[in-house]
């Protein structure tokens, strides 16, 4: 029998920089018995999935922690935690701009890739196949199934606001209202999309899962009982009940919930768009544009599409590669003779005429050129700079939603803004924003500054 779990005194939050850094205090309450080791659920508000893998790391990382650690980035850092079997729920909920997976409920497996020792998933939602993590179900080993819900989030309105009742407000909500059965609640995937049809096997272990719950049965009932239709100031927010109560149904599934906040869920900037001109971030489109399969394809169509993205992935990293050692016009045109490769010169050209940087510094440089290519595949990064009367309408939707949600164990924060991800001039006031939320809902709180030292109780 397995000992109790502990309860923090006060809800710790911890506050980071990069996203991946919250890892370390998930891992730490694992160890302390606050969180269960397996079956945990995690809430997720971002305007990005973050649910991408290292494509290389050998899978048996994830059973040394602090390796693991170093391995991971701010886009990848989820789903090795999946694999190592203690999140087994996943709610990625996300504002309007951000629609980087299929909307609804995904169920598939992460697992070990028998011929490459790599993690890899049963997935074939755009999203993975674009980064050549798709494999059959029977190439993996060690499997783990996720059970993943995709969720939108719209803004309340604030009636008292002066754009209400005019043209352009009245016609967003009209579409919101348009949009109200999809946008603020998951749709059940028993259509034949591929992206969303799970196995036999993982809706097996599914249902074993299922039998846990997060919370008492009185305090999931009280939860139920306190959802409303209206925001803080009595405002109808359609949609608003069905989004509680699938999440909540979500979260039945777990022993325990961590909740995650990344401060870019509020306002968010694709910050590529800043360091490459219109017509450099036009060649970056087309060079690493993902080929998607058909809505009908097999196994085998899968298969082919994620091998034929790998070599193209594979080509354009050695192709920058080879520009570190030299990026002579010679070899700048034996690249361009290659298929799909003439972009790729005129890039240049454009790069090294425009910023005309130190032969020492053009390693690294070319390396952030590959990985912001990375990010321009079937969709592009989300970018919506918020107005704080926007950011005010998101804060007010998470915060009608935790109310109605069983208290989490913890609360992790990232505040995404040295890479530019969340507007800096606007970091700190979302913060506060978010700080005071938590501190309104979960009486008092101990903050863990740990992008700087310190550490307060608010």
């Amino acid at each position: 029998m397995s000992a109790p779990r502990r309860s923090y005194k006060r809800l710790p939050v911890f506050v980071v920089e990069d996203h991946h850094d919250v890892l370390p205090f998930i891992y730490r309450a694992i160890g302390s018995k606050h969180l269960p080791i397996s079956n945990i659920s995690f809430v997720h508000f971002d305007s990005h999935p973050d649910l991408l893998i290292p494509v290389n790391m050998p899978a048996d990382t994830v059973f040394d922690k602090e390796t693991l650690f170093s391995e991971l980035s701010i886009e990848n850092w989820i789903m090795p935690v999946v694999y190592a079997g203690h999140f087994s729920q996943v709610i990625w909920l996300h504002p309007t701009w951000a629609q980087q997976i299929c909307e609804g409920k995904h169920c598939f497996l992460v697992g070990k890739d028998e011929s490459t020792t790599t993690i890899r998933v049963t997935s074939t939602d755009d999203y993975f196949l674009s980064d050549g993590l798709y494999v059959p179900e029977n190439q993996l080993v060690n499997r783990k199934p996720l059970h993943l819900n995709v969720i939108t989030v719209t803004p309340f309105e604030d009636p008292h606001s002066p754009n209400t009742g005019n043209g352009e407000s009245t016609a967003k909500k009209l579409r919101l209202e348009q949009n109200s059965a999809s946008a603020l609640h998951t749709k059940d995937a028993t259509s034949p999309e591929r992206h969303c049809i799970p196995s036999r096997e993982d809706m097996d272990l599914g249902g074993e899962m299922s039998k846990a719950r997060t919370g008492s049965p009185d305090q999931m009932e009280a939860c139920r009982e306190s959802a409303t239709l209206c925001s803080p100031e009595g405002q109808r927010h359609e949609g608003a009940e069905e989004l509680i109560q699938d999440v909540l149904q979500v979260l039945q599934k777990g022993d325990a919930y961590v909740l995650d906040i990344d401060l870019d869920f509020f306002s968010v900037k694709n910050p590529f768009k800043e360091m490459y001109t219109q017509e450099e971030y036009g060649l970056l489109l087309e060079l690493y544009n993902f080929k998607k399969p058909c809505a009908d394809a097999t196994e085998e169509d899968l298969v082919d599409c994620v091998e034929f993205r790998i070599r193209q992935l594979e080509d354009l990293e050695s192709a920058f590669a080879d520009f570190c050692d030299d990026d002579s016009e010679e070899t700048l045109q034996q690249w361009a003779s290659k298929p799909g490769m003439k972009s790729l010169v005129q890039l240049v050209h454009s790069l090294k005429n425009r910023l005309d940087l130190p032969d020492y510094e053009m390693e690294s440089f070319y390396f952030q050129v590959h990985q912001a290519g990375l990010t321009c595949d079937y969709s592009e990064l989300p970018h919506h700079v918020s107005t704080e009367q926007q950011i005010d309408g998101l804060v007010q939707s998470v915060k009608h939603l935790l109310k109605n949600l069983p208290k989490p164990v913890l609360v992790t924060v990232a505040r995404s803004s040295l890479d530019d991800y969340c507007p800096s001039e606007q970091v700190d006031l979302i913060q506060k924003k978010v700080l005071d939320v938590l501190k309104s809902l979960y009486g008092t709180v101990t903050v863990h500054l740990e992008y700087s030292a310190g550490s307060s109780s608010v």
